[in-house]
C-alpha cells in the first residue's frame, strides 16, 4: 500500500536546477539575467524548502545534454528549468537537446508558455520551448528574459493585480507529484499550485 506523498522538509528539500544558456554570459562577455531571474522568483512563490543547483553554460548541444542529464541523473533535481536558446537561431539549440535527454515530452507546456508571451508580442510564435521528464526529473524551457520568465512562469494579471492567465507553474508541483517528487507548496498570493480534489496529501507530521 503507497503510504502517499511526502512533503518537501528542510532535510528533503525540493531541488530546482537553474541552467542559463547563452555563449556570450558564459564567456563573460555579457552580465547574466536568467539566474538571478529564476532565483528571485522561486524565492517569492515556493513555500517549502528548496534549494538550487546553478549552472552558466554555452550553447552547445552537448553541453546542454551533459548538464541536464547531471543536474537529473547525479544531483537529483526534481525539476529543472532552462532559460535561453530556444528561438529559430541557428545557434538556439536548447529544445533539440532537451528532447535528446528525455523519455517523455510534454507539449502542453511548450504551447502554454507559447500563448501567454503571444499576449505581449507577435514573435512569441518563435518559441521552440518545450518539456520533458527524464527519471523523477521534470525538464522545462523558459524563455530567456527576466521579464517573460515571471510572465510564463506567474501567469498574466490585470492592473490590480488579479490574475488572468494561469502561469505553467500552476501545473508544476501536481506534475512532481506523479513522477515521485516531494509534495511542494507555493505562496498563493504569487502563484496558487493546482492539484485535483482527489490528490493525495502528504501526511501531518
Amino acid at each position: 500500500m503507497s503510504e502517499g506523498p511526502v512533503a518537501a522538509s528542510v532535510d528533503n528539500p525540493f531541488v530546482i536546477g537553474l541552467v542559463s544558456i547563452s555563449d556570450r554570459a558564459a564567456s563573460g562577455a555579457y552580465e547574466d539575467k536568467g539566474l538571478p531571474a529564476l532565483l528571485e522568483w522561486f524565492g517569492m512563490a515556493l513555500a517549502s524548502p528548496w534549494r538550487a543547483e546553478q549552472r552558466l553554460i554555452p550553447d552547445e548541444s552537448s553541453h546542454i545534454e551533459q548538464t541536464l542529464i547531471e543536474l537529473a541523473d547525479q544531483a537529483g533535481c526534481h525539476l529543472i528549468v532552462t532559460t535561453g536558446g530556444t528561438g529559430p537561431a541557428l545557434r538556439d539549440v536548447t529544445p533539440e537537446a532537451t528532447r535528446a535527454v528525455g523519455e517523455r515530452e510534454m507539449p502542453g507546456f511548450g504551447e502554454e508558455m507559447r500563448r501567454i508571451s503571444r499576449h505581449f508580442v507577435p514573435t512569441a510564435i518563435l518559441s521552440r520551448q518545450t518539456a520533458v521528464i527524464r527519471g523523477h526529473s521534470l525538464i522545462i524551457n523558459l524563455p530567456g528574459q527576466p521579464k517573460a520568465i515571471r510572465e510564463t512562469l506567474e501567469g498574466l494579471r490585470h492592473a490590480d493585480g488579479k490574475l488572468e492567465v494561469e502561469g505553467i507553474f500552476a501545473a508544476v508541483p501536481y506534475c512532481i507529484d506523479l513522477i515521485g517528487g516531494p509534495y511542494v507548496e507555493t505562496r498563493p498570493d504569487i502563484c496558487r499550485a493546482f492539484r485535483p480534489k482527489s490528490a493525495p496529501k502528504p501526511a501531518q507530521t
